[in-house]
C-alpha cells in the first residue's frame, strides 16, 4: 500500500522519524573514542557501524552491511530464529546491524548478519568474515579480541576453536523469553577480564508449553514453535556456569527454586561474579556474589516489597567501596538506599541509576515535581543535594558515560538534542534524521483526587467552540508512562488529532513514574482501576474542556492498550462508543509468567483476580462497535488472544470486526503502523459520525 497522506508517507519512510538517529553508543575504557550505529539518513533503514574520535569529532564507518554481504536482504525473515526473536525482545526492527560487542578499548567489534559472523579492527576499517559451526547469534569477542564466544544451535562456540558448552540438550549462552522480555537481562554469555573463562547460561525449557505459530497466507510453509512460560505454569530451569576453554566447568549456586529468576550477571573481576536473582513473584530480590572456581554463592544485599519489587534499572549496585545501592521505595516516592540506610528523599522520583562518574559520584535519572519531566542529577552517595545536569521540559536522559565525558540525549518541545560533554565542553552530536514535521502543544492537566497525568490535544487552527468527537488513545498498562514531555510520542497524535479528532491521553494508575502507591494500586487486578480512572479522567476533562464531545468517544490502543480499548467498549458503552483493540492480551492467563504474576499473582492463588481481568466473558455484552488486529506472528502476545475473544463474539451473535496481519509480529515495521492508522481512522471516522471534510 502506498501512503496518500502525507504525514503517514514521512512517518513509514523515516522509521517514526527514528533512522538517522545514532544509538547503541559503546565508549572506550579511556573515554577518548566512541562506537555507534547509525544509517547513513533520514529515509535510510540500514543501520551501519561507525566510530567517533571524542578529541577531534571526527566520524568514520567503519563496517556497511551493505558492502560486507551486498546481497542480503535485511529481512527478518532470513535473520536465525534466535536473533529475530531477541530483535523483538528489545524492539530493535532496523534491517542493518542490530547489535554489536567490543573489546574494552574498541579495538575490535564484532557482529552477526543473518547467522554471518563479522570480527572488525576498528582503526583500519578491515572486517573479516569467521567460519562459524551454524547462524551465528550474540557473538562477543574476548577482552584481547584473540577469540569470539558466539551462539549457534542452541550451543556456544568460540571463533576460532569449537563447542565450548556441553551437549545435554539444554539451550546455552541466550536469555530466556522471561529474562529478555520482562526481566531486562537480553544477554546469556560473559568473558571473563583476563579471557580465561566464560560465564554462560543454561537454559531448559523442556518443560514449558510450546506455541506454534503458521503464516495463512505461506501454507507451504513449516510452522514456527517455541516454549513459552504461560502464567501459572513451569519456567524455564536457568543455571549460572563458568566455561574454561582451557578445560573445565563450575556451576554457581543459589536457592534457585526459592529464586527462579536470574534478572542479571556480570564480572565484578577474574575472582567474583555478581548476580541478581528474585524469587518467582518478585517480591524479594538478591545480590549475590559467587566465586568462580567454587561455585558457591553468598548475599551482598536484599530487597523486599509487600506488593513487587518494581525494576529499577540500575540497581542493586555494588559501588567500588564496597556499599549496595538497592531501591528504596516509600508510598510517596522511588527511592535509593545505601547499605540499607535511605539516601534519597520524596522530592524526586528515581527511575534509572547510570552508575559511578566523577569523584564517586552516581549519575541518576529522575523526575523532579512534573512526572512528564525527567531530569540527570549527580548523587552524593555520601550526602547532600542532588546536583541538576540538566533542566527545562523535556525528557533528559544519559546515552553513556565515561571519565570526564558524558553524552545526553535532551528530548523536549522543541526536538531531540544530543550532546557531549566533555570537561566543561559541549559538542552536539550528529543525528541525520528526519525533522519532526509538528510542533505539538499538549494541554497538561493532573486531574481526579488521585492526580492523573492527562494530556489533550487539538487540531491544528482548532477554533474554539467547535466541538470534536474524542479519540482516547490509550497505553494504561505498568511500565510505560504515555503523557511525557517527549515530542516523538506526540506526533503521531498531532496527526490524529488534525483528521478531526480531540485526542485525549490519561495515565492511569498502575503506570509508572507518579509514585509507587500510584503504580501498585492494580495490585491482583488491573481491569477495575483503569476503567474507573480512565472515565474520572474523561469527565474532569469534559468540565475544563467544554470542546470535547463525550457522546462521541473512540478509543485506540495496542497491547495493553488493545486491551483496554476492547475492555473500554465491553464494559462502558455508556461512555466509549467505538473501539480500535490492537494485539490486546484478552486472558492475562495466556500471558507469561514474569510480567503477569508480578502484578496479579499466581492464577491459582488469585483466580478472581485472573477471572475478573479476563475479557472472554465479556463478549455477550457488546453493543458497540470493535475492530480488533493481531500480527499472526505475534511471539510476545499470540494472536489466540484475539482469536479466542472473536470467537466469543461470533458464539455470542455480536458484531464486530477482525483484521488479521499475516507475518507480523507485535512489533509494527516498515509502514505497518501507518498502514494501520488509515484503516483505523476510516473505521473511528464511520463508527463516531466524523466525515473526512471535518
Amino acid at each position: 500500500m502506498t501512503h496518500t497522506d502525507p504525514f503517514l508517507a514521512l512517518s513509514a519512510a523515516t522509521g517514526r522519524f527514528s533512522y538517522g538517529s545514532p544509538r547503541a553508543v559503546t565508549l572506550a575504557a579511556d573515554a577518548g573514542r566512541a562506537l555507534f550505529l547509525r544509517s547513513t539518513g533520514p529515509t535510510d533503514p540500514v543501520e551501519r557501524l561507525w566510530i567517533l574520535d571524542l578529541t577531534t569529532h571526527q566520524e568514520r564507518l567503519v563496517a556497511d552491511p551493505s558492502a560486507l554481504a551486498p546481497e542480503r536482504t535485511g529481512a527478518a525473515a532470513d535473520l536465525p530464529p534466535v536473533e529475530r526473536r531477541l530483535r523483538e525482545r528489545i524492539r530493535v526492527w532496523a534491517p542493518g546491524i542490530g547489535s554489536f560487542a567490543a573489546t574494552a578499548d574498541l579495538a575490535t567489534a564484532v557482529f552477526a548478519l543473518d547467522g554471518r559472523l563479522f570480527r572488525c579492527d576498528t582503526a583500519t576499517g578491515a572486517c573479516t568474515e569467521l567460519p562459524v559451526c551454524g547462524p551465528a547469534f550474540d557473538p562477543r569477542p574476548s577482552p584481547d579480541g584473540a577469540l569470539v564466544a558466539y551462539v549457534a544451535d542452541d550451543a556456544l562456540h568460540l571463533a576460532p576453536g569449537g563447542r565450548l558448552s556441553p551437549a545435554d540438550g539444554a539451550r546455552w549462552g541466550v536469555a530466556e523469553f522471561a529474562a529478555a522480555e520482562e526481566l531486562g537481562r537480553s544477554r546469556g554469555h560473559w568473558w571473563s577480564p583476563d579471557g580465561s573463562a566464560v560465564l554462560a547460561a543454561r537454559v531448559d525449557e523442556s518443560a514449558l508449553p510450546l506455541r506454534h505459530f503458521a503464516d495463512p497466507a505461506d501454507p507451504g510453509r513449516e510452522p514456527e514453535s517455541f516454549a513459552y512460560p504461560q502464567a501459572g505454569g513451569p519456567n524455564a530451569d536457568v543455571q549460572l556456569w563458568v566455561l574454561r576453554p582451557a578445560g573445565g566447568r563450575t556451576r554457581l549456586r543459589w536457592d534457585d527454586a526459592e529464586f527462579p529468576y536470574l534478572t542479571a550477571a556480570e564480572w565484578a573481576g577474574d575472582g567474583e561474579v555478581l548476580l541478581t536473582v528474585a524469587d518467582r513473584l518478585q517480591q524479594r530480590v538478591l545480590l549475590l556474589s559467587a566465586d568462580p572456581a567454587t561455585g558457591e554463592t553468598r548475599e551482598l544485599s536484599r530487597t523486599e516489597d509487600e506488593f513487587w519489587v518494581d525494576p529499577l534499572p540500575g540497581t542493586p549496585l555494588r559501588l567500588p567501596d564496597g556499599r549496595v545501592l538497592t531501591s528504596a521505595d516509600t508510598p510517596a516516592a522511588r527511592g535509593l538506599a545505601l547499605d540499607g540506610k535511605a539516601l534519597t528523599d520524596e522530592r524526586l522520583q528515581v527511575r534509572r541509576v547510570v552508575g559511578p562518574w566523577q569523584d564517586g559520584r552516581l549519575l541518576v535519572e529522575a523526575g523532579d515535581g512534573d512526572p512528564a519531566d525527567q531530569q540527570v542529577f549527580l548523587l552524593d552517595p555520601d550526602g547532600g543535594d542532588p546536583e541538576p545536569l540538566t533542566g527545562g521540559r523535556g525528557v533528559h536522559a544519559v546515552a553513556a558515560h565515561g571519565e570526564g565525558v558524558l553524552l545526553l540525549t535532551s528530548a523536549g518541545p522543541d526536538g531531540v538534542r544530543r550532546e557531549w560533554r566533555q570537561h566543561g565542553v559541549r559538542t552536539a552530536f550528529a543525528d541525520l534524521s528526519a525533522d519532526l514535521p509538528y510542533r505539538p502543544e499538549p494541554l497538561l492537566a493532573r486531574v481526579t483526587e488521585h492526580g492523573l497525568p492527562t494530556a489533550v490535544l487539538y487540531p491544528r487552527g482548532h477554533v474554539a467552540g467547535t466541538r470534536l468527537p474524542v479519540l482516547v488513545d490509550i497505553y494504561g498498562g505498568p511500565g510505560y508512562q504515555a503523557v511525557a514531555n517527549e515530542p516523538r510520542r506526540w506526533q503521531a497524535k498531532q496527526w490524529w488529532a488534525d483528521q478531526g479528532f480531540a485526542v485525549v491521553t490519561v495515565d492511569n494508575r498502575g503506570t509508572p513514574f507518579v509514585s509507587p502507591e500510584f503504580t501498585r494500586a492494580i495490585f491482583r487486578r488491573f481491569s477495575q482501576v483503569a476503567i474507573d480512572d480512565q472515565v474520572a479522567a474523561l469527565r474532569a476533562l469534559g468540565a475544563d474542556h467544554p470542546d470535547l464531545d463525550l457522546s462521541r468517544v473512540g478509543v485506540r490502543g495496542w497491547s495493553y492498550g488493545g486491551y483496554f480499548a476492547a475492555m473500554a467498549v465491553l464494559r462502558r458503552p455508556d461512555v466509549f462508543h467505538a473501539a480500535s483493540a490492537g494485539a490486546p492480551p484478552t486472558d492475562f492467563r495466556l500471558y507469561d509468567t514474569a510480567y503477569t504474576e508480578r502484578y496479579l499473582g499466581l492464577p491459582q492463588e488469585n483466580p478472581e483476580g485472573y477471572e475478573a481481568d479476563c475479557l472472554i466473558p465479556d463478549a455477550p455484552s457488546l453493543s458497540r462497535p470493535l475492530l480488533l488486529i493481531h500480527g499472526l506472528a505475534d511471539d510476545n502476545v499470540h494472536p489466540s488472544h484475539t482469536l479466542l475473544l472473536s470467537q466469543a463474539l461470533t458464539r455470542a451473535g455480536r458484531p464486530h470486526a477482525v483484521l488479521p496481519l499475516p507475518g507480523l509480529t507485535h512489533m509494527l515495521p516498515d509502514g505497518a503502523l501507518e498502514r494501520l492508522a488509515a484503516v483505523e481512522l476510516a473505521f473511528l471516522r464511520r463508527e463516531l459520525g466524523l466525515t473526512p471534510s471535518a
